[in-house]
């Protein structure tokens, strides 16, 4: 069974940085809430349940800072990250004053800020892992790097595990070959990112069932329906 996926409120008045960036989120399993006036924003939240808000300043209605304010008074469990042109000190004291989780400047990269997103709410969940039981043979010893097939271990190489790992972790999202490469090798890899084919295609010969599905276009997820 698989995770309820984030619910993500997101806050932007650029038409196309708001485009770009929810499509990256979506193919990245979050549900999405576009909005692009702050007074906006605020109603939504009072009304919706949000697991993380990501947050222009500088917008129409009322601005990024009001819109933080009101999170941390009505709902100050949620996640909260800034997205901002403002890269001066005192906007950013002023962030962190207000209690917002992250502080990112644009222009961003829509995989770097995923990946800033993945942190945060791993950080602000209880458990970076799902709660429920994506696949009940498949287990993984995390002290020991190693996955494990009905109590055996499987023969992975360490790039593998990873690679294995963050896709079971997050079964409802598709992940670019860009992104794995950030999860496995961080931003210190160089080189084709086609080395992601040849770690799935050596990853399923070593995998009892095929629970790497192929999102053709897009990258790779993992398949919760896949059995023995």
């Amino acid at each position: 069974m698989s995770q309820t996926p984030c619910h993500v409120l997101f806050l932007e008045d650029e038409p196309t940085i708001c485009e770009v960036l929810t499509e990256y989120m979506l193919i990245s399993g979050y549900q999405v809430t576009p909005v692009s006036n702050g007074s906006d924003a605020i109603k939504l939240i009072d009304q919706e349940n949000y697991d993380m808000a990501v947050l222009d300043i500088m917008v129409p209605g009322a601005d990024g800072f009001q819109v933080l304010s009101h999170i941390r008074t009505v709902r100050p469990e949620m996640a909260v990250i800034m997205l901002t042109a403002l890269d001066d000190e005192q906007t950013q004291v002023k962030a962190f004053n207000y209690y917002a989780d992250d502080y990112v400047i644009k222009p961003v990269s829509p995989i770097i800020l995923l990946k800033r997103m993945e942190t945060i709410l791993r950080r602000t969940s209880p458990s970076g892992t799902p709660k429920e039981s994506v696949c009940s043979g498949l287990t993984f010893n995390e002290e020991a790097y190693c996955a494990l097939w009905k109590g055996q271990r499987l023969p992975l190489t360490l790039s593998e595990y990873l690679l294995l790992q963050t896709l079971y972790q997050h079964p409802n999202r598709v992940f670019t070959r860009e992104m794995l490469i950030l999860n496995i090798f961080n931003e210190d890899y160089i080189g084709n990112d086609r080395i992601i084919d040849a770690h799935i295609k050596n990853l399923r010969k070593k995998l009892p069932i095929p629970c790497i599905k192929t999102v053709i276009g897009v990258g790779y997820q993992f398949d919760i329906t896949a059995q023995p």
